[in-house]
């Protein structure tokens, strides 16, 4: 049945009341949606600027009623929702996107890295584990050193370790907690990439510049974009996208984050079936934004436009470098994004600035 875009006034839906939850409200405010949120946090940073909060656990069958009383779309801020919690809120009659093919391949890194490389995008290789004896006949099979990480869960460099040799496998396989691993060999790149693309209800596929990105210590860092890259770079990086978006018959923005290697190759490192940290640059950076988007292609709006109209480097605020606030508002190429949580622990994220320039 062909979905009916949603018309200012109605309610959408967001699993997951975080910093992404809270950015996607307020976009979809702009757009003239009331947004319901479902987090268990009483003071869930989203549920601050929404309509509505549900304040259950995820799989809670009462809330999840509630919210399909309330929205006419529903969609996510994270890719470790319950598969059962969509799959309930479908039985109800509520469209939710993206839809579950792509939660699922998101969820699992061994599906993931199947999925990519049947849809004829190339990754590292790999090798899934169950036991010791498998993570250890993996890393013999692949050649030391391999990264090993859990399957599901892992996030921002939790849930994995660099395996230096054979015979340490069982014990990383360990210290990670028993639990079902895959393993990678190491890609040999120059630089890491990243393209936000979405996809809408009739099709069409948008794409936003590519994102040069650095991490520390696991953490996505800072983002400058658009990346120095040739034209055929970003030909690959839009095709690679459009492939991956298509073979999951998406709905929303998509996150695709990238290894370039020294022949000009790129692999696929990972995916988020969501808005992504490596576009928050697009806020202050492109004519449409990626939060405005997903909302859009969920919305079955037309795509809007992803030009750059300004050169950005997003620097994540971690911790207590957000109380730095008064600082950077004295900055005027620099526009603040703080996130409203209550507390700052070392590392977490708790908001970012966009420091914008004319492009080159």
């Amino acid at each position: 049945m062909a979905f009916e875009p949603l018309a200012p006034g109605a309610v959408l839906g967001i699993l997951g009341g975080g910093q992404l939850g809270r950015m996607l409200a307020l976009a979809a405010g702009r757009l003239g949606f009331d947004v319901a949120i479902l987090d268990p946090d009483p003071d869930a940073p989203a549920g601050r600027v929404a309509a509505h909060l549900i304040t259950a656990a995820y799989d809670d069958t009462e809330a999840l009623r509630t919210l399909a009383g309330l929205a006419q779309v529903v969609t996510f801020e994270f890719e470790n929702v319950p598969a059962a919690s969509v799959e309930s809120l479908t039985a109800l009659g509520v469209a939710v996107a993206p839809g579950p093919q792509a939660l699922a391949v998101a969820q699992d890194r061994v599906d993931e890295k199947t999925f990519l490389n049947a849809a004829g995008v190339r990754t590292v290789a790999f090798a899934a584990a169950d036991s010791a004896e498998e993570a250890s006949e993996g890393v013999a099979r692949l050649g030391a050193p391999v990264l090993m990480k859990t399957r599901r869960d892992g996030y921002d460099g939790k849930g994995q370790r660099w395996v230096e040799h054979a015979a340490d496998a069982a014990r990383v396989f360990a210290e990670l907690g028993a639990r079902p691993v895959i393993l990678e060999a190491p890609a040999d790149f120059v630089r890491e990439l990243s393209i936000i693309a979405a996809r809408g209800r009739d099709g069409a596929i948008a794409t936003y510049p590519l994102g040069e990105n650095h991490h520390e210590h696991g953490v996505l860092r800072r983002t400058i974009a658009p990346a120095r890259a040739t034209a055929a770079t970003r030909a690959k990086a839009e095709r690679i996208a459009a492939q991956i978006l298509t073979g999951l018959d998406y709905v929303g923005v998509l996150g695709v984050e990238l290894f370039e290697l020294k022949d000009g190759e790129l692999l696929v490192n990972e995916i988020a079936p969501r808005v992504h940290n490596t576009g928050h640059w697009t806020q202050d950076g492109c004519e449409v934004d990626q939060f405005e988007q997903h909302v859009r292609a969920v919305a079955g709006w037309p795509l809007g436009p992803t030009r750059a109209v300004a050169q950005v480097e997003m620097l994540n605020l971690l911790g207590e470098e957000a109380n730095g606030w008064a600082r950077f508002a004295g900055e005027p190429e620099t526009r603040i994004h703080l996130y409203g949580k209550r507390e700052a622990k070392a590392g977490r994220k708790m908001g970012h600035v966009n420091r914008v320039k004319p492009l080159a």
